[in-house]
């Protein structure tokens, strides 16, 4: 029988384990859902609101349980499980109120009919999240697909477990109905030809996977021989463009949260930092400075900033390409090796002089590891911003707003902020570009993403 085992990376010791599922056990949650899925469909769209309102409830007031685990599970600093959580409830609150004005009927006036346009439920919707925002990721696609009248089974990563069974028992207690979310526990090893096998599956309306671009590849082809719906997040390269007349101080701020939030494990996290000539030796030393003022440490403590890695190879991920940067010409400002002890931690670290044809510019780097390239001017700053497969979000700062969004125009992206750190609101859609993705979240696009779009035509 093989089991799931759960570590605590600030440690590198066993959390718990759990016994992994075999297809028969698969095979009977599978037909729970989507029995499931179908009375839910059926259930009024202003009751499945009231019913996320009521989620929404239920995650603020078991918001240091999520929080806890969400620290012992992957690390994160405990005052970002905690922000986590409240993000997620603020997210249910917008859906249970602007849900079902969304997913109204659109009246269109054409000669001799009645014609309209509706938003159905799709059906059982197939989730494979990652274990970078436990809560978030997965309450940012629930939230919208509850009230738009589906149902989930949901593969969480292996390594927070005990957050995905967490967070189906919170929807059971705000009155959702049994096994209409259903956390799948799939070993490792069995997670490609179950997740294969379930898109093919007719019970099985659509997909979403955010993660790695090689899972992304395997889960988008396929669904698009199961001719199925999916929406893909698949990481990014953000860049954070620093023109001559930026305010210096107020960017170099701004670019140390950017970047190192989650302990710089966010697919919207800053990871480029390309600087205007003019301004680059300012705005690295102030970059650099309150990088080295970072409080590094234990992530249940409250003024911890920086956490530890999830797990030890994405620590060693992160320490190769630190070493194939400097050994192709880029300078080590700050940090660069893996801190003594037990647990996984990383010295938040910056890289000068970097560019294309480095380890720390061309892959995306997930850990406290910043990248910065010099620009001569605008032009070369949107050379260096666009040489990546990567197009999620784009930072710009500069002292002209409108110049900053003319910029912004030349490079490809799934948002632009300009004078702002990038990152998601349930006000907007989000979602990538190039090998980021494709499809959005949140929003008014994101409810409607996993709806039949359809036609109604009466003749009078």
């Amino acid at each position: 029988m093989s089991t799931i085992q759960t570590f605590n990376p600030a440690t590198g010791r066993p959390l718990a384990s759990y016994e992994a599922w075999d297809a028969e056990r698969v095979e009977t949650a599978v037909q729970r859902a989507h029995a499931a899925s179908r009375a839910w469909a059926l259930i009024p769209v202003a009751e499945r609101a009231a019913r996320v309102a009521r989620l929404g409830q239920v995650l603020r007031a078991h918001a240091d349980q999520l929080a806890d685990l969400a620290v012992q599970e992957m690390g994160k600093p405990r005052a970002e499980a905690l922000g986590e959580v409240s993000k997620s409830a603020l997210t249910a609150d917008y859906y249970a109120h602007k849900g079902p004005d969304i997913l109204a009927d659109v009246r269109v006036p054409v000669d001799g009919a009645e014609a309209w346009v509706a938003y159905e439920p799709a059906g059982l919707v197939l989730a494979v999240m990652p274990w970078n925002f436990p809560v978030w990721q997965v309450m940012r696609f629930a939230l919208p697909s509850l009230v738009a009248g589906n149902g989930i089974l949901l593969k969480h990563a292996s390594n927070v477990t005990g957050s995905a069974l967490a967070l189906q028992e919170l929807c059971t207690q705000a009155g959702l109905p049994d096994h209409l979310v259903t956390a799948l526990l799939l070993a490792d090893e069995d997670v490609p030809d179950t997740t294969a096998r379930l898109i093919e599956d007719d019970r099985i309306a659509a997909v979403t996977l955010t993660g790695s671009n090689r899972a992304g590849a395997a889960v988008g082809s396929a669904a698009g021989r199961a001719a199925k719906k999916s929406v893909l997040e698949l990481g990014g390269s953000d860049a954070f463009v620093v023109l001559a007349d930026a305010d210096i101080e107020a960017a170099a701020s701004a670019a140390v949260k950017a970047r190192f939030t989650n302990s710089g494990q966010s697919c919207v996290c800053a990871k480029r930092f390309i600087v205007h000539q003019d301004v680059a030796d300012a705005f690295t030393a102030a970059f650099v400075r309150g990088v080295q003022a970072l409080k590094v440490g234990d992530p249940s403590h409250p003024d911890t900033q920086v956490g530890p890695l999830a797990r030890d190879d994405l620590r060693g991920a992160v320490e190769r390409q630190v070493e194939e940067s400097v050994a192709a010409g880029a300078q080590l400002l700050t940090g660069g090796k893996p801190l003594p002890g037990e647990g996984y931690f990383f010295q938040p670290t910056v890289l000068a002089g970097t560019g294309p044809g480095m380890a720390a510019f061309d892959e995306e780097t997930f850990g406290p590891l910043a990248a910065i390239a010099v620009a001569a001017d605008d032009d070369e700053a949107v050379r260096l911003a666009n040489a990546t497969s990567f197009g999620l979000g784009l930072s710009v700062w500069t002292a002209r707003p409108p110049r900053g969004i003319e910029l912004a125009r030349r490079i490809t992206s799934g948002a632009a902020f300009v004078n702002a750190i990038v990152a998601s609101d349930p006000r907007l859609p989000f979602g990538g570009t190039k090998r980021s993705g494709y499809g959005r979240e949140l929003a008014a696009a994101g409810i409607r993403e996993f709806t039949n779009t359809r036609t109604y035509w009466v003749g009078r």
